[in-house]
């Protein structure tokens, strides 16, 4: 089957003006224009074109960093890091920076999503015409309702106008806009577009990565479920435009959550290809990428630059480019042996890559989220906790180096280790403890130790999953100051088994051996099924299934959910809005606890102000320039809490 690598990204005029200034990148052959010619999808070539353009523009979403930052710094998966400029400080609502139409980036969802929406109408209006079959044109339905259900997420209503009409192909610029209401975006746009692309799709996919009847059914159960909470609104979180939180046909939260339940579990029992993997590691792993369990992806290839999306040597930290995984990723470089040499070296392999430092995890992830470590595989398979020698790939021929202890210390073995057990016994203060970035030791050991309750802004436990992989490297360092070249995970089908307990814990019906508490214990089994271990850096054959399974408490409740979703899906962007949906936010990260810099290890609690009007993000200020509109109208166009 042949794999999506596309080199054309189709800009469709849209009725805004931002819309027009949606960044393109050196492997797209577009010049700007005012107007878009219609005659473009009125070829079968044309519309296939567009298809194509719409996997294209994930690329501009996700694996962007500072869209990335948007949906998770603020939460109580991650916080600013100790390189952290503006974007992310202003993200963390912890006083230190101030979110507002200019300063947010949820900006790079406006433009991208828009863009690709009109493009989306194109093909829509013109498939059945040109002979195009209408599972290819359930492509871009999918695709419409994909980028719809972002936009009212995170903005609440948003324009289903583009300037000719409600999804209306658009060719001409228009200076104003209109925003439906969120009733009218989810009953109008995303799910008749997601129904019928669950009817017209097919259950295995055209070509490698497309989209399928499954990944329609999760995105539709993501959508009931989120419309289900919105109309419930249980801590009266406003919402704009505003409106009376009614539904249109007449159904109520109950209804929606019933829905989101049975579309989930019709997915799980008809998956196509699609399914779990053995172990939580082979899901994320480098050489597993593209697995059976991953429902849609951002592509990229370390095989050609062209169809890369991005240079294949450096990456200047802009979309296409994959660079979310420099976010949260420590400068380990800066770890020096007791002999002060540099003994572990920024690499192209997953458990080392760019060190951007920008944002960090507060130890509740540690403490609370991954509270156990023993039976639970996930965080070892979110985690690096042991950094390594790789001294050869920087020319160096030692035999070994001399470490913390006196002890030494060869290739490949650990210099420098998060640790959970014995953490009161680490020595920090010893003849033994020279660890330049403040590290302690343990009696015997010859890698330096950091307890997980000393992690702070500048050293913690770096995010593997989202690390690099290629199979280029040889005998050195590789392209480490490259975007990834792997597919940037969207949608898995792990998360089907999560939107259906969450629907039954909210009330649904549910069927036998479907509760709540048979499903979240699916992906529990799974957890406790170890086939690598990362901090032993070897394969190993662990059963711990039964006890993560028993651990599982007799009731479920939404929180026991949302810790679920964080251990399953921790850092890959979904945290925002699962605490938007549920309006858990305040609950979960009004505070957090984290440590500073390099030897500090005295945690420190900080505040957040997360107000109401947070729950939706402003629109950006760009949007707001391009508009020919009074001011007045503007300000009433802007989201409350965000407005001059």
């Amino acid at each position: 089957m042949k794999p999506i690598f596309s080199k054309i990204r189709v800009l469709g005029t849209a009725a805004l003006a931002l819309f027009l200034t949606a960044s393109c990148s050196d492997i797209l052959d577009e010049q700007p224009r005012s107007s878009y010619d219609p005659t473009f999808f009125k070829t079968e070539n044309g519309v296939e074109g567009g298809v194509t353009s719409m996997y294209a523009h994930l690329r501009y979403i996700y694996g962007q960093a500072y869209y990335y930052n948007s949906c998770l710094t603020g939460t109580d998966e991650a916080t600013w890091g100790w390189s952290a400029d503006g974007n992310f400080k202003d993200a963390d609502l912890s006083g230190v920076g101030n979110l507002t139409a200019t300063t947010c980036r949820s900006d790079a969802l406006w433009g991208t999503a828009f863009s690709n929406i009109n493009t989306a109408n194109g093909v829509i209006e013109n498939g059945a015409e040109v002979g195009v079959n209408e599972s290819l044109v359930s492509e871009a339905r999918f695709f419409r309702a994909f980028d719809y259900f972002l936009l009212v997420q995170t903005f609440g209503g948003v324009p289903l106008d583009l300037g000719s009409g409600e999804l209306k192909f658009n060719i001409t610029p228009s200076r104003t806009s209109v925003r439906n209401t969120v009733p009218e975006v989810y009953t109008k746009a995303i799910f008749p577009d997601l129904l019928t692309a669950i009817e017209n799709l097919p259950a295995n996919p055209r070509v490698t990565g497309g989209v399928t009847k499954t990944v329609a059914r999760l995105y539709l159960a993501k959508a009931y479920l989120a419309y289900a909470w919105w109309l419930k609104n249980p801590n009266n979180i406003p919402t704009y435009p505003e409106c009376q939180r009614t539904d249109p046909d007449g159904h109520d939260a109950a209804w929606y959550f019933q829905q989101a339940y049975d579309v989930a579990v019709t997915a799980i029992e008809n998956p196509g290809p699609f399914g779990l993997q053995e172990s939580f590691w082979m899901v994320n792993a480098g050489p597993n990428d593209r697995n059976m369990e991953i429902l849609l992806y951002a592509d990229h290839t370390q095989e050609d630059e062209y169809y890369n999306g991005g240079s294949l040597s450096y990456g200047g930290g802009g979309a296409p480019d994959n660079f979310a995984g420099w976010m949260m990723n420590w400068n380990y470089t800066d770890a020096r042996s007791a002999d002060n040499q540099a003994v572990i070296n920024r690499i192209a392999e997953q458990c080392y890559g760019r060190p951007w430092t920008r944002m960090a995890p507060p130890l509740g992830v540690f403490t609370k989220t991954f509270a156990d470590k023993v039976n639970d595989s996930r965080y070892d398979g979110t985690f690096t906790t042991v950094y390594r020698g790789n001294w050869s790939t920087a020319g160096q021929n030692w035999e070994s180096v001399t470490n913390a202890n006196g002890m030494k210390v060869k290739e490949r073995e650990p210099i420098f280790s998060f640790v959970f057990q014995d953490m009161d016994k680490i020595d920090y203060a010893g003849e033994g403890s020279k660890s330049n970035l403040g590290a302690g030791t343990l009696p015997g050991r010859a890698d330096w130790v950091l307890g997980l309750d000393a992690v702070g802004r500048y050293v913690y436990p770096g995010l593997w999953k989202l690390g690099p992989y290629r199979t280029d490297n040889g005998s050195g360092a590789g392209q480490p100051n490259a975007g990834s070249t792997r597919p940037y995970n969207i949608a898995k089908f792990s998360e089907l088994y999560l939107v259906a307990a969450e629907a039954a814990v909210e009330g649904a019906a549910t069927q036998a051996g479907k509760s709540a508490r048979d499903l979240v214990n699916v992906l529990r089994a799974r957890a406790g099924r170890w086939t690598y271990s990362n901090a032993e850096y070897k394969e190993v054959d662990r059963d711990f299934s039964a006890e993560m399974t028993a651990a599982t408490p007799a009731t479920i409740d939404i929180n026991y959910i949302l810790d679920e979703r964080s251990r399953e899906f921790y850092g890959e962007g979904y945290r925002w809005f699962d605490l938007v949906r549920t309006q858990k936010w305040n609950e979960y990260a009004d505070s957090y606890v984290i440590c500073g810099g390099k030897g500090d290890h005295n945690p420190q609690t900080y505040s957040r102000t997360i107000e109401a009007f947070h729950y939706l993000r402003p629109i950006p200020q760009g949007q707001l320039d391009g508009m020919e509109m009074t001011e007045e109208e503007k300000d009433a166009y802007q989201n409350p809490g965000y407005r001059d």
